[in-house]
């Protein structure tokens, strides 16, 4: 009988512990609500997680409505006080704050809450790397702006700077990677972006293009561009620069098997005379190699010649097509 009394007592004074706690839970909440409404968000994350903390295990229903609305506001606290500490340029507690807002979102699945900390810590790392961007450290912006793009590969203005510091630190194939995935993302949405990395990806093409050029390296230019095509096999750049290549090569007969395609692929009318100029003069080195007297080999550089009608090729061609008359 004894003991069956100590039972009822226990019980007793567990029953008395678990509603002086669930009282203490609903007290902290209504706090925390307080807080966030007066925008105190240190003090409001500070009251949620103790009603996580000490509320998670509970039965009681109050309690557990309690947890559940305290781990939808904590992403939040920690958005906000990453914010604050990035306008106070205090970008290593911002990042600590937002990578904390996703970490707690995506334990407690809220996916929104995860993509909206990550888009926040991307900016940061932005504004973070933009500052060394702009005094042109580009190792060191590319070292920010990659923990960015690994948060938002949509925050494409990061994305741009990203791809520009690999190409200025002559990491050109990383600078394509980056460009070519904003280039596969939805074309209307992006259609800016998408334009500004097609102009970097001809540009600095080009100019790694002339480096190679410059060092004789031609099979170092069409596998460049055989490259660029296996990601994108509409690629008119692509199909200049190799065609190109083929012929300071004098493999006329990779010329004229490819120079139809490659002159198709070009949607510029300069870029398109460009072509049929190679084609043509590939057609005329060959008529000239076998002694002038294949008149369908010179036909065939007169037709091509004829094409060339803009851009920087026309005058050549009109000498060209004077030497065959």
């Amino acid at each position: 009988m004894k003991k069956i009394v100590l039972m009822a007592m226990a019980l007793l004074s567990f029953a008395m512990v678990s509603a002086q706690s669930a009282s203490e839970i609903t007290a902290k909440y209504n706090e925390a609500a307080a807080a966030l409404q007066a925008k105190d968000w240190a003090k409001a994350l500070e009251n949620f997680e103790a009603v996580v903390k000490g509320g998670m295990d509970s039965e009681d229903s109050n309690v557990l409505n309690c947890v559940a609305t305290s781990k939808k506001y904590i992403p939040t606290c920690y958005q906000r006080l990453g914010l604050r500490a990035a306008g106070a340029k205090k970008y290593d507690e911002a990042i600590k704050f937002l990578s904390t807002a996703a970490e707690k979102a995506e334990l407690w699945g809220d996916s929104t809450a995860k993509v909206k900390s990550n888009q926040i810590l991307a900016k940061v790392y932005q504004a973070q790397g933009g500052e060394a961007f702009n005094a042109g450290d580009y190792a060191a912006a590319v070292a920010v702006f990659e923990k960015g793009y690994a948060a938002n590969k949509r925050n494409t203005e990061m994305a741009l700077f990203l791809a520009e510091s690999y190409f200025k630190l002559g990491e050109y194939n990383k600078g394509m990677d980056v460009c070519n995935n904003i280039c596969g993302m939805n074309a209307t949405k992006y259609a800016e972006a998408i334009a500004d990395a097609k102009n970097k990806m001809a540009m600095y093409t080009n100019n790694e293009v002339a480096r190679l050029q410059q060092a004789g390296d031609q099979d170092g230019i069409i596998a460049m561009a055989d490259s660029m095509l296996a990601t994108d096999p509409t690629s008119a750049l692509a199909e200049k620069i190799r065609l190109q290549a083929y012929n300071n090569k004098k493999e006329y007969d990779k010329v004229i098997e490819l120079g139809e395609n490659a002159a198709a692929a070009q949607t510029v009318e300069e870029e398109k005379s460009d072509v049929y100029f190679i084609i043509g003069a590939a057609y005329n080195a060959k008529y000239n190699a076998g002694g002038n007297k294949d008149v369908a080999l010179k036909d065939k550089a007169v037709s091509y010649l004829q094409k060339v009608v803009a851009g920087a090729s026309v005058e050549a061609a009109k000498g060209a097509l004077e030497s065959l008359k």
